[in-house]
């Protein structure tokens, strides 16, 4: 298979993760990181995506090895794509890991790849605008550090990753603030009927009607939905809904009047 040929296969397997129009943020990530390797000369590679909120950041390798070190990575905030100073971690040429400030910079992760026998190191951003997604880790000796052309292609990997997943993310977060307006609207008209059926079986004002359901669902400390779907389905206590009951002696309404 030909360089452009390789290349290609990895763009339509990056494509190709998606399910239904949403990727599997897992797949696309083990596919970065198990095809840029031989795809961009270097020993290993692994991705890190820690997209912030409440997803959950995740890491992949090449081989098992570099999954387990990038993981650990991971839990202690530590290599090019962790911690604090990973903005300017990020490192479009290779740095050599065998000296003592990146030592001092990463006590943990250094030693781990140096017995993988890997020496250097260049990190890639996974970042669209204004955020910083992550990052691929390519991983070598001396004698294979990735040049400036190979640097330049795993960056247009790492990019179109970069967008897959972002564009993925929205997505998610457009289903999830739609859902969230079709409760609140199912809640509003549900609390709107409820007021309703008061109004009309205690000759209220929609205004007293709904002053009625909240004094009673603040008395009996629940959600004041709840109280109005038990209104609108007949179940609701006779003490709110029929005028002959006695009032609830909880009422802070009744204790105010």
């Amino acid at each position: 298979m030909t360089p452009q040929q390789q290349l290609a296969d990895v763009f339509v397997a990056l494509a190709g993760s998606a399910t239904e129009g949403s990727p599997d943020v897992s797949e696309t990530l083990a596919i970065l990181a198990e095809r840029s390797p031989r795809l961009l000369g270097v020993r290993a590679a692994s991705v890190v995506y820690t997209p912030g909120g409440r997803e959950e950041a995740q890491a992949s390798g090449s081989d098992p090895g570099m999954t387990r070190l990038e993981r650990e990575a991971l839990a202690r905030r530590e290599g090019p794509a962790h911690g604090p100073h990973r903005a300017d971690a990020h490192l479009a040429a290779p740095l050599c890991l065998d000296t003592a400030p990146v030592w001092h910079r990463w006590p943990h992760y250094v030693p781990r790849v140096l017995a993988l026998g890997h020496t250097h190191v260049v990190a890639l951003p996974l970042q669209v605008p204004a955020r910083t997604l992550g990052a691929l880790v390519l991983l070598s000796d001396r004698a294979d550090v990735p040049s400036a052309d190979a640097r330049a292609l795993g960056q247009s990997l790492v990019d179109f990753t970069a967008v897959t997943l972002h564009r993925a993310q929205e997505a998610e977060q457009g289903r999830t603030l739609t859902g969230q307006l079709e409760r609140a609207l199912t809640s509003r008209v549900v609390i709107e009927q409820a007021k309703g059926v008061l109004a009309t079986r205690r000759s209220l004002t929609m205004d007293g009607a709904f002053d009625a359901l909240r004094s009673h669902a603040r008395s009996q400390r629940r959600l004041l939905n709840d109280v109005a779907r038990e209104v609108v389905d007949g179940q609701a206590d006779p003490s709110l809904t029929d005028p002959t009951e006695p009032s609830d002696p909880s009422d802070p309404s009744e204790e105010s009047s």
